[in-house]
């Protein structure tokens, strides 16, 4: 499988996730940003925030019929988040293995330029809570449990939390992890049908 690196920050586009329009996104996030912005959410997801609020008046854009099918036939993502370079290349190579392609990326801020670009193809976000940037991955699984329901979120942790404060839907595995779990938890998200696009 293709690997990839985030090294230059991805082009924003008009679309968070094909199907879901920007406003619903916003009104979502509107809903709790207020307790999110308590609890010391980073200035990038503000961003995103006030940015989802900017379009909420414009029409969306409608895709072209040849951007529908070159759309169709995108991989799907496994993305890593992962500051330590040896953990987060190991579960790279891991993730290689199965059919989603790779991004690894060292901070939840590098983590959301991805999803922002390519959201509606990133199938797993396996991710570590301590991570290099001002978000760590408990806010980064917040993020994205709202904007991107679905991508299967794993997230993990060295440090003795039995289970942290995480979306229901969010799974957590205990560092060291068994490359087997991560495996499993990879073909569950690869198994899942990708989101239509509109």
């Amino acid at each position: 499988m293709r690997k990839h690196q985030t090294s230059a920050p991805l082009p924003l586009t008009d679309t968070l996730t094909p199907g879901i329009p920007l406003d619903q996104i916003g009104r979502t996030l509107a809903s709790f940003y207020d307790d999110l912005v308590s609890e010391g959410v980073p200035e990038h997801l503000a961003a995103l925030v006030r940015r989802v609020r900017q379009t909420e008046t414009e029409e969306p854009a409608r895709p072209e019929a040849g951007a529908v099918a070159t759309a169709a036939v995108h991989a799907r993502l496994a993305l890593v988040v992962e500051d330590d370079p040896q953990i987060r290349a190991l579960a790279e190579t891991l993730l290689e293995e199965t059919e989603l392609d790779v991004i690894g990326c060292d901070s939840a801020e590098a983590a959301l330029l991805v999803l922002q670009a390519r959201g509606g193809e990133v199938a797993l976000v396996f991710a570590d809570i301590r991570l290099a940037g001002q978000m760590d991955g408990l806010q980064l699984a917040r993020a994205v449990a709202t904007l991107w329901p679905r991508a299967r979120l794993v997230v993990t942790s060295g440090h003795d939390l039995p289970r942290p404060d995480l979306p229901q839907e969010a799974v957590f595995i205990s560092k060291p992890w068994r490359p087997l779990d991560v495996l499993v938890e990879a073909e569950r998200a690869a198994a899942e049908p990708a989101p239509p696009v509109v």
